[in-house]
């Protein structure tokens, strides 16, 4: 979620009169707003698309919930010590939350472990241990029209008779302190992106928030008389039609096998109805398509922690296969393909299969990502039922992502085309008009410098560098993963810095490169990646003969607040994923709605950007979907590229014989044998082309005239990239709910006056 304060003033439209009162009182707002730690409750994408999601859900209007874990340590502090990455605990509730509302008096139990019994009576889950969810609500203010939706987050709390009831007279002391047994399930998150870790207590978290979600939205279903004559509803027809859940991912499947243990074993339903009724109510979104991403749970950990819920996928899937092989008899591979449960080995169950099977929709995040999904990935799923698989494709909210990181943008783009375009994003388009207005050309060119200038500012203080402000901007912030190919990157640069020390006094366009992004704290590769760059940078930035023609930064613990800074002082965003990896990525749309040029492979996102812009406005290069299968099948020989291209041998002989790391020479053999023999990116067959274009970047750099066209041509076509266009479509495809551009009166307004702002007299 970032930071809230900022957040709140743009939305409830009190940013103006809050700075002036905060300036008589002889204090400064950019100062305080520094104090707000970070909420940092995800690892990435998949998190922050949320956040996005929850602005967009309430500016538009709509009744709506944002669900999760109350992590009392989030994602780590990242400290680079001696060029590697360190990771430090992240106590972002040390100094208290003022935005978060305890609210104990919806305390719900969850339960794991236990046994089943079968009795004449039904299924009874019994001898479990208990824990108890304890909701903190976060408000979440919509754009200016009195909305004011929830985020509810779970925290863990063990019950007071906790290890007490069972007879153990003695150890009182003990069982107190055992206590943070139960209280550790909400204690930190996991630091994976893209990576899926089988453990016991990340189950615990997943089936934690899934149990008390659930039973919150059947209390509020009960209690709710809307469209039903008893007064405590037991009749769940109506139950698709009032709640619509989506899951962001697998993480949250464990809510499918709930919601029917729920509606069979205690609300007594039939299988048949409480299944029909459970498929209506999930959406499920994918969010990769990497296979050490996709989870898969070992079958006898969840026969341990959640018994009950293991027979219900066995049910679930036993009637799905039967099904199946009703129509395609003797397939017994496609069985095998389709099963929940995965054979071989340990026995796992595929939360993904679980969750295409119990839901009624199921999408990708970008076109290109949403094809994968049903050509390949799931290819035997989008067969049966076809008209289940769609595209969203992923936005981001401009009032975090331009109003309040980049307001002399905003400003500028209010003179031309008035304040509408911020709830209506895709009024940018009427910035066309003005590609070739002299005048608004030099002032986007003024608006951006500016901002260079701050962060170069920035930069100076924190990282004691001299930054030429009038340097390209060369920025790659995001995870450190192998498929985001930060090491291509950074090839690059020591290319550009060879290029430099053998022509020194050839024109060269002087860039500031920044990469910045955490590394999962197990994954080797991606550190030695960190550790590289920073051995680059450390040589690049010493050598007399760059000069002030190159800077390399790595951008210590890269999170929301930093990509607010970062992100509007850009002028060249990386997005160089091999084709056909990144479902769809949301800081490309981020910098491309604050001026900056996208260098990018046509993967995610980018093929849409480049679609709405134009090819020719984007630097796109290198290999496309079809050709990385063809080279796939034909099979990549890495050594053949390092044999061909002079630069790129010359690159990794420096990486190889320790030219980067002269005390340690052989430091980084781990990475250059990964880039021969088993680089699944590809790095090598990108690198030419990427080079090239990156030619191609500094050349039209040195027109700034023709850069800001280029830039002003971007932005105007960045609305589609809006989180408020990406939920319209879901309410629309998926939840079948309209949203409203109804200002609610303000609280201070008799609520009588409702009846006048409302069609038809009906509530809103």
């Amino acid at each position: 979620m970032g930071r809230t304060l900022q957040n709140t003033m743009i939305n409830l439209g009190l940013q103006n009169a809050c700075d002036e009162a905060i300036y008589q009182l002889g204090l400064d707002m950019e100062e305080l707003e520094e104090i707000e730690e970070d909420a940092g409750l995800g690892n990435g994408g998949l998190g922050r698309l949320a956040a996005c999601f929850l602005d967009s859900m309430a500016t538009l209007g709509l009744a709506a919930y944002g669900y999760g874990i109350r992590y009392e340590y989030g994602i780590f502090n990242q400290k680079i010590r001696d060029g590697w990455q360190v990771e430090e605990a992240d106590d972002w509730l040390r100094h208290g939350n003022p935005w978060e509302k305890a609210r104990p008096e919806y305390m719900l139990p969850v339960h794991f472990y236990g046994r089943v019994e079968h009795g004449a009576a039904g299924t009874k889950w019994v001898d479990t241990q208990v824990v108890l969810a304890l909701p903190y609500d976060t408000p979440v203010p919509g754009y200016m029209n009195n909305t004011v939706n929830t985020m509810r987050l779970w925290s863990a709390r063990a019950p007071n008779d906790f290890n007490l009831r069972d007879f153990n007279v003695g150890d009182y002391i003990q069982a107190v302190l055992d206590r943070n047994l139960a209280e550790n399930i909400s204690r930190v998150l996991y630091p994976n992106d893209n990576f899926f870790e089988g453990k016991e207590l990340r189950l615990k978290q997943e089936y934690f928030v899934v149990a008390a979600t659930l039973q919150d939205i059947i209390r509020r279903f009960k209690a709710s008389k809307f469209g039903s004559t008893e007064s405590v509803r037991t009749v769940f027809d109506s139950f698709p039609d009032q709640v619509a859940i989506q899951l962001n991912d697998t993480h949250p499947a464990m809510a499918i096998p709930e919601l029917m243990r729920i509606f069979v074993d205690m609300e007594k339903l039939p299988w048949n109805k409480a299944w029909d009724i459970t498929k209506r109510t999930f959406a499920y979104t994918n969010h990769t398509v990497l296979p050490e991403a996709l989870e898969r749970w070992p079958v006898d950990l969840v026969e341990k922690l959640l018994p009950r819920h293991l027979q219900i996928i066995y049910e679930i899937n036993q009637r799905h296969l039967d099904h199946i092989a009703s129509l395609f008899p003797n397939d017994v591979d496609r069985l095998r393909r389709m099963s929940l449960i995965e054979e071989g080995g340990t026995k796992r169950i595929n939360m993904a299969h679980l969750c295409i099977v119990g839901s009624h929709a199921v999408n990708g995040v970008a076109k290109i990502h949403s094809e994968i999904v049903k050509t390949q990935v799931f290819k035997d799923f989008a067969a049966l039922e076809p008209e289940k698989f769609q595209n969203k494709t992923n936005g981001i909210t401009p009032r975090r992502w331009l109003l309040l990181c980049n307001p002399g943008l905003a400003e500028l783009i209010a003179e031309k085309i008035g304040e509408d375009y911020v709830r209506d994003l895709s009024q940018l388009g009427k910035l066309h008009e003005f590609v070739d207005d002299d005048i608004f050309i030099r002032e986007v060119a003024k608006v951006k410098q500016e901002n260079k200038v701050k962060f170069a500012q920035y930069l100076e203080k924190e990282y004691k560098v001299k930054i030429n402000p009038s340097s390209m901007f060369d920025v790659h912030v995001k995870r450190i993963h192998e498929y985001k190919r930060q090491l291509m990157n950074c090839l690059h640069v020591i290319t550009m810095y060879n290029r430099i020390r053998r022509d020194p006094a050839k024109l060269f366009v002087p860039r500031t490169v920044i990469i910045g992004g955490k590394a999962a704290p197990g994954y080797h590769m991606a550190k030695m990646i960190i550790k590289l760059i920073n051995a680059v940078a450390q040589v690049v930035n010493n050598d007399p003969v760059v000069g002030s023609k190159m800077k390399v930064i790595f951008l210590e613990n890269y999170r929301v607040s930093l990509a607010e800074k970062v992100i509007p002082a850009t002028d060249l965003s990386e997005q160089i994923s091999t084709a056909g990896t990144e479902a769809s990525g949301t800081g490309n749309m981020k910098f491309m709605l604050n001026g900056a040029l996208t260098i990018g492979t046509m993967d995610g996102a980018n093929v849409e950007m480049a679609e709405e812009a134009g090819e020719e406005n984007l630097f796109i290069f290198g290999m496309r979907v079809e050709d990385v299968t063809e080279l796939d099948r034909a099979g990549y020989n890495a050594q053949e590229y390092y044999d061909r291209l002079p630069e790129l041998k010359q690159a990794i002989d420096q990486i190889r014989s320790g030219f980067f790391s002269p005390r340690e020479p052989d430091l980084f053999k781990d990475v250059v044998n990964m880039l021969f023999h088993h680089d699944r990116f590809k790095v090598f067959a990108d690198y030419e082309a990427y080079v090239r274009c990156q030619e191609k970047v500094s050349e039209l750099y040195l027109n700034s005239k023709a850069w800001t066209k280029m830039v002003i041509r971007n932005i105007a076509a960045a609305g589609k990239f809006s989180s408020d266009r990406t939920i319209k479509e879901y309410a629309r495809d998926i939840w079948h709910v309209e949203p409203s551009d109804l200002k609610i009166p303000p609280p201070n307004e008799p609520r009588d006056a409702v009846e006048d702002k409302t069609p038809n007299g009906t509530a809103a």
